[in-house]
């Protein structure tokens, strides 16, 4: 009878967890507003939007050449970033290069939110240690 008992807990334990699995929602999609630094508006995805997102991934036709190189910087140990627009560990940093213009700075938080920067510093240190010309 114990058995049984047991058994049947297992049972509704599993299946409660099944439930609790596909009860979860999806992700949202975020438009991002880099001025304010916020997520100014969310809707939740649909397979409408999914369909038209693969759409588009499907008709890749180029590579951006204009941002090339693109470097991406592990940081060990980690650097806490602290100004007005971000507060934040970061553990890797990507200084993107785009030609004729300034580098921009991408960097993701703990909970990868996107920041993108421009910076006041010269790469050219940067690239001459990594043996690297533009």
């Amino acid at each position: 009878m114990v058995h049984k008992i047991l058994l049947s807990f297992i049972h509704i334990f599993l299946l409660m967890n099944l439930i609790v699995v596909n009860a979860q929602t999806r992700p949202n999609i975020e438009l991002l507003d880099i001025e304010k630094n916020e997520i100014s508006k969310t809707v939740p995805t649909n397979p409408k939007i999914q369909f038209e997102a693969e759409k588009i991934i499907k008709k890749i036709d180029n590579v951006v050449k204009k941002l090339k190189p693109i470097l991406k910087i592990p940081l060990e140990p980690s650097h806490r970033v602290e100004n007005k627009w971000i507060y934040a560990l970061i553990d890797e940093m990507i200084i993107i290069i785009p030609k004729n213009e300034k580098p921009y700075l991408l960097l993701f938080d703990e909970e990868n939110k996107s920041y993108f920067f421009t910076f006041d510093s010269k790469i050219d240190p940067l690239l001459k240690t990594l043996d690297f010309s533009l």
